[in-house]
């Protein structure tokens, strides 16, 4: 892996996520309830604070938990929840360690099929259906993995141009194109909530 992502819009962040499977995946984790930038900045930030150069799977896995949860707290957090995040990464790191000797990058080497990349990258904790599929697309839309069906098993977020999530994001125009649809979607999900009412 070593290729260039927009998804943090911050040049070293987004250099860390582009050559890192680790940093890459914890991007993604944290990915909920704030902003995509936010989200993707994470692991830079952390590695920053750990005096790396990268994330390491053994290293994170290993740490006290409260001693991690203050580092994601410290000012600026990374994430509105540092608690629960950093809990939630240690959980991560802890089982890419158990399952993959910590290479975050063999979740997706040698499968074959996308069906097998989904299930495998669903395993992971903190993953689920369809934040596995939104990276799958990533991996086979930016970062060159593309097991046969991939595009299936991925989805809508699979689909060419489709510009649903952080896959489709390669600068700040499909950033605002992502936010848009985000935005469409919710209104719809309130609409239809409201129909119900």
């Amino acid at each position: 892996m070593d290729v260039t992502l927009h998804l943090a819009q911050d040049p070293e962040a987004d250099e860390l996520l582009g050559r890192s499977p680790l940093a890459a995946l914890v991007g993604m984790l944290l990915d909920q309830q704030v902003p995509m930038e936010w989200a993707f900045k994470g692991p830079r930030t952390i590695a920053d604070r750990l005096g790396a150069d990268d994330l390491d799977a053994h290293d994170i896995a290993a740490r006290d938990p409260e001693a991690f949860t203050a580092l994601l707290s410290e000012k600026p957090a990374v994430h509105r929840y540092p608690g629960s995040m950093a809990k939630r990464i240690q959980q991560l790191c802890q089982y890419l360690v158990e399952h993959y000797d910590g290479d975050a990058s063999r979740v997706w080497g040698g499968v074959s099929t996308g069906a097998e990349l989904l299930e495998r990258l669903q395993e992971l904790p903190g993953f689920g259906k369809q934040k596995a599929q939104i990276f799958l697309a990533l991996l086979g839309k930016q970062l060159g993995v593309r097991p046969q069906g991939w595009r299936e098993a991925a989805g809508a977020y699979g689909e060419a141009k489709s510009f649903r999530s952080v896959a489709d994001i390669t600068g700040p125009e499909s950033l605002v194109k992502v936010r848009a649809h985000k935005q469409e979607m919710k209104a719809a999900a309130k609409a239809a909530k409201a129909a119900k009412g």
